[in-house]
């Protein structure tokens, strides 16, 4: 992304992965070189760029300088990355515990200021003390999976229709994988870990998906090991019934094919026989069941590739809430053939990093209909945009 350091003008480079704990900034003058980092072209072909580029002959110390940071970096795709990449697989693979990694950024990572931080967000609700709860016929919500910070309203719209009586039910966290393979699923057996506490994970709930859906199911995905999308829906849930929580976390990768390609998700033979199992699990557990979906809605400025800058509520946002709101009507409505039409028109031009969870939650649940709670935009930088909304789903 553009760099957000005023007087460190560039290109700013992370990896999401978390494989490499670095953050480069590119300068301005060097960012076209990258394009030399293909896999086809030579060291020559980099130092003719930057040759034109400094309009210097005698640049060797300068490549050898770009490619020597961007190696140990880890940003380019070599042994060294791929030394890097296993270890961290396997390190995530044999840890028994799933850690918070957020805390100490999104949200504060001790657990009174983490406590404090929470009641300000939910109105001074906790555990035992839940404001407006709807106790009768609510199987699920969707809260937003944006910063806490940003978007607690979203959260607490959400958050606040959950009664009390649901603090023994599974909760099934559907959450958008944002770094996950298409048209698969990732599950865990591990435990979640937060300042709060440990989750328990429902284990026989995960083996019956694996054993009826396994090509479809990445199993100790590592994008779990990074994502925030279950995270923080763990975090408000902890808030309001205790660390123990029982859980079946289950990341969704992009329907990327039905986007591209046409098509109803289901069309791939693993996310149909995926979608079947977990319809079958939804309806033989039934109200031992509570859905909780972790997403966020369309993603509009520059942060995103778009060519022009985004302001929530104004210029062509105004259009995004149009837009938005036509597929939470569809949601609402329990629609998923309707909801999937919009989204896949112009190829999801709103880029919706929740579509696969409400979409997959549709299918499981078609009984479900939606109530929309609230519904914000909020500028996650100052030329980017994110929207996000909280619903409650009812069974009809």
């Amino acid at each position: 992304m553009p760099s957000p350091v005023p007087d460190r003008p560039g290109l700013l480079i992370r990896d999401p992965f978390r494989y490499s704990d670095v953050t480069l900034i590119i300068p301005p003058l060097l960012v076209p070189c990258l394009q030399c980092f293909d896999g086809q072209q030579t060291g020559l072909d980099l130092k003719a760029m930057l040759a034109r580029a400094t309009r210097e002959l005698d640049n060797s110390e300068l490549a050898a300088h770009l490619i020597d940071t961007l190696s140990n970096s880890g940003f380019l795709e070599n042994e060294a990355f791929a030394r890097r990449k296993d270890e961290r697989e396997r390190a995530f693979e044999a840890a028994p515990k799933r850690d918070a990694v957020h805390g100490g950024s999104a949200y504060p990572n001790e657990i009174d200021p983490l406590r404090s931080t929470l009641n300000r967000y939910m109105g001074g609700t906790g555990q035992g003390n839940v404001q407006q709860a709807q106790s009768d016929g609510l199987v699920g919500i969707a809260a937003p999976h944006v910063s806490p910070e940003g978007g607690w309203q979203s959260y607490r719209a959400a958050y606040n229709t959950m009664s009390p009586a649901y603090k023994d039910r599974t909760f099934v966290v559907l959450g958008t994988s944002h770094y996950g393979q298409p048209e698969r699923f990732g599950l865990t057996r591990k435990p979640f870990v937060t300042p709060l506490g440990e989750t328990v994970v429902d284990l026989a709930l995960v083996d019956s998906l694996e054993q009826q859906a396994a090509p479809a199911i990445q199993m100790e995905d590592y994008c779990h090991s990074v994502e925030h999308s279950i995270e923080f829906q763990v975090l408000f849930l902890q808030h309001l019934y205790g660390p123990q929580i029982r859980l079946l976390p289950i990341l969704c990768g992009p329907y990327a094919h039905s986007i591209y390609l046409g098509g109803k998700p289901e069309n791939n033979d693993d996310v149909h026989r995926f979608l079947g199992a977990l319809g079958e699990l939804a309806a033989r557990e039934g109200d031992r069941l509570f859905w909780v979906l972790g997403i966020d809605m369309a993603h509009i400025g520059r942060r995103y590739g778009d060519t022009f800058t985004a302001r929530a509520g104004e210029g062509a946002m105004t259009e995004v809430t149009a837009r938005d709101r036509g597929r939470i009507d569809r949601v609402a409505a329990g629609d998923a053939e309707g909801f999937w039409n919009l989204v896949q028109e112009k190829r999801d031009d709103l880029k919706w990093c929740g579509s696969s969870p409400l979409y997959t939650f549709l299918r499981a649940v078609p009984q479900a209909r939606g109530r929309l709670l609230r519904y914000e935009q909020w500028n996650i930088d100052e030329q980017s945009v994110v929207s996000f909304a909280g619903l409650a789903f009812s069974a009809w």
